[in-house]
């Protein structure tokens, strides 16, 4: 990997990260189906010039009826969640909840298409499991003022995004990246429509909160999109990837540095537990412990 990838990766890290700031600054007055409105909307607005382009006018008919489903696996379903749990839960404590969402693809990946887990990721996924756990010990409550909710619809985000990426490799194999992007913030804006303007605020939101939901929609959305996907194209997947376990830290940091959040030992914890979890699943792990983990 290039120096340049490497920032990329670093920058694309730090754009996601800040966007479980936005969310938390800004979905208590959108709400959080109206504010995922205004950010998959402003991201179509950004693609819409690709829309003249005649291979992906002709991509988007083809697969119609896949990019929809995608569109809502991948973008509204999600993107609704994740926004509703920042209403309860910190912006690092959601981004962490997010970091599993590779556990939840190998899960998905083996039980519906039945695709093989080697030891390591079956090690990994455990871990990974432990690491949930140790972050919400004592916050998984459902009773009023509780956090079990916003936990529930988090973890129900990373699986949709789980589901999301085989059915995309399932149906969507040979379109391009950019057909994908496109579709889904077409399919995912006219979800969120009828819903999001049927719950706008009747107080109109404040200058700094549509600040958040435009660079949601801008940054977070449309911007990251390209990044990631040049960096896949350049890189691979796999190293890719790697933006998995560094857009807690950035997401940790922004939250302490703009909201004031602070970290217990028990987040450090189950940071740490779930992220090498993650690691394992998806397989960034040293050699000698694979080894060792084959011979059991």
């Amino acid at each position: 990997m290039q120096l340049s990838d490497l920032v990329k990766l670093f920058g694309l890290s730090s754009i996601w990260g800040a966007s479980f700031l936005f969310m938390r600054v800004a979905a208590p007055s959108f709400g959080p189906i109206p504010l995922m409105l205004v950010r998959v909307a402003t991201a179509l607005l950004c693609f819409l010039p690709f829309f003249f382009r005649p291979k992906v006018r002709q991509g988007l008919r083809t697969h119609a009826k896949h990019l929809a489903v995608t569109g809502l696996l991948s973008t509204a379903v999600p993107f609704c969640l994740i926004a509703f749990a920042t209403l309860s839960l910190e912006a690092g404590f959601t981004s962490l909840i997010n970091a599993t969402t590779p556990l939840f693809a190998a899960a998905v990946g083996a039980v519906w298409l039945g695709i093989p887990l080697k030891r390591i990721q079956i090690l990994g996924l455990f871990i990974g499991v432990v690491g949930v756990l140790i972050l919400v010990w004592g916050r998984l409550s459902f009773t009023s003022g509780g956090a079990g909710w916003a936990i529930a619809a988090g973890l129900l985000a990373t699986f949709s995004y789980g589901v999301s990426v085989h059915y995309a490799r399932r149906f969507l194999t040979d379109v391009s990246a950019l057909v994908c992007s496109a579709g889904s913030m077409l399919s995912g804006s006219i979800a969120l429509l009828p819903l999001g303007l049927a719950l706008w605020p009747e107080v109109n939101p404040s200058l700094l909160e549509w600040g958040c939901g435009v660079s949601l929609g801008v940054f977070c959305t449309a911007l990251a999109y390209v990044i990631f996907f040049d960096v896949i194209g350049r890189t691979g997947a796999t190293n890719a990837s790697t933006v998995t376990f560094m857009v807690p830290g950035f997401a940790i940091l922004w939250g302490a540095l703009f909201l004031g959040e602070t970290l217990t030992p028990r987040v450090v914890a189950g940071m740490l537990v779930t992220l090498a979890g993650t690691a394992f699943t998806v397989g960034f792990v040293p050699r000698f412990l694979e080894r060792r983990v084959k011979a059991l």
